[in-house]
């Protein structure tokens, strides 16, 4: 039986969906995260702290000495550069470690998206202590300032004129602290969209690529609406997978699940951001392939211990999810308006992730999603239709 080890930070939502896959698949599957999931799992569980990428790959290493590990994924950013050290280690399939480390600095993998000539916005560091107006004025407004650690929208601001940069970034560093660097760039216009793919050998294979049908211009930047097929026309589409694999090749990504998310303004598609995993939160439930609904998680264990490609390609089906927003900060005590939800006609499923009594921050300060809303039909439009209907019937309770 082949063995696969899995980081999953704590706070996933996603614990239970690898276990599934791994079952399915007859791969024994271990369990790495800082805490263990909310379920059994004896043995197969490994302690591990993720902020220390060297500690956790030893960690991973020692299992590996007594016996064969073959692959090691990473199922959220906090646990991509452990696991490619951990594998590079172990001697199987992983990214370089210093490419995976780019994936969670925005700043460094500015840098080397310029190098490799990939679309993206003007950018600029603004070290700390540095009032960033020199650096603002270089880049123009409307620019975005944003944290270089950080998902989910957290601490990204939209700024509009020089006499509001101020107060931006003291939010903005109040939610990272004073020493850390941030990230100032140009305020890209257009549609944004979302690629999940499988990289292997250096080859991305596009999984979905979502639309973002409610894409915000600022000040903040949350998550909604997610969407697929894309609405974009087969000339954009293929100018934004060329776009993502440029982007993994001048970072160094050679293996893995993968996130690229970008801006489309017409002809012109720019990189936002590269991740080196797959899409967050339970985000990924909205994605099945092949004709028996094989799951992502499935997809991504297997290309981790180097199984042959099954059929990738996604299901006829248009599908999306709702990520329930958090309408102000303070304490969650409940949603009204679930039952109702239920009873959309292309609903397909709804997971309520947040605990009543657990403190809530909509971005920028926060980075969690109460819940999510999952809704499949023949129609990509009734899709996106239905999502849009069940956010009006939803009430969250916040004190």
């Amino acid at each position: 039986m082949p063995t696969a080890i899995v980081l999953l930070p704590s706070t996933t939502y996603r614990a239970a969906d690898f276990m599934r896959a791994a079952e399915g698949l007859g791969v024994d599957l271990i369990v790495a995260s800082e805490n263990p999931p909310p379920f059994e799992m004896g043995d197969r569980y490994l302690q591990v702290d993720c902020s220390d990428p060297n500690l956790a790959a030893e960690a991973i290493v020692r299992i590996g000495d007594d016996a064969p590990i073959d692959g090691v994924v990473a199922a959220d950013d906090a646990g991509v550069v452990a696991a490619a050290i951990a594998g590079r280690k172990l001697g199987v399939r992983a990214n370089d470690p210093e490419a995976a480390a780019a994936t969670r600095d925005k700043g460094r993998q500015r840098a080397l998206l310029r190098a490799g000539e990939v679309p993206q916005p003007r950018f600029d560091m603004i070290s700390p202590g540095d009032d960033g107006v020199q650096a603002a004025a270089g880049i123009g407004y409307p620019l975005v300032i944003k944290p270089v650690d950080r998902a989910a929208g957290q601490g990204v601001m939209r700024v509009d004129e020089v006499s509001d940069l101020t107060t931006a970034m003291s939010r903005v560093r109040s939610i990272v602290g004073e020493a850390a660097p941030l990230l100032v760039e140009e305020f890209m216009p257009g549609e944004e969209v979302a690629l999940e793919g499988l990289v292997r050998d250096g080859e991305l294979t596009t999984l979905a690529l979502f639309d973002k049908p409610d894409t915000v211009d600022g000040p903040f930047f949350p998550e909604t609406i997610l969407v697929t097929p894309s609405l974009l026309d087969e000339k954009a589409q293929a100018e934004c997978r060329r776009v993502a694999a440029a982007a993994l090749a001048a970072i160094g990504i050679s293996h893995g699940p993968v996130h690229i998310e970008m801006k489309v303004d017409g002809g012109l598609v720019r990189v936002i951001e590269v991740a080196a995993r797959s899409i967050g939160g339970l985000c990924s439930r909205s994605l099945n392939f092949g004709l028996l609904g094989t799951t992502l998680e499935t997809l991504i264990i297997r290309n981790a211990i180097g199984m042959e490609k099954p059929e990738l390609r996604r299901e006829p089906t248009a599908s999306g999810v709702l990520m329930i927003p958090i309408p102000s900060a303070g304490t969650f005590t409940g949603i009204d308006g679930l039952d109702r939800v239920r009873e959309l006609q292309h609903v397909s499923a709804l997971d309520i992730t947040a605990t009543p009594g657990s403190q809530v921050q909509p971005p920028p300060e926060g980075d969690r999603y109460l819940g999510f809303v999952f809704a499949k039909g023949p129609d990509r439009d009734e899709v996106e239709a239905t999502l849009r209907q069940a956010r009006d019937l939803l009430r969250v309770l916040v004190a």
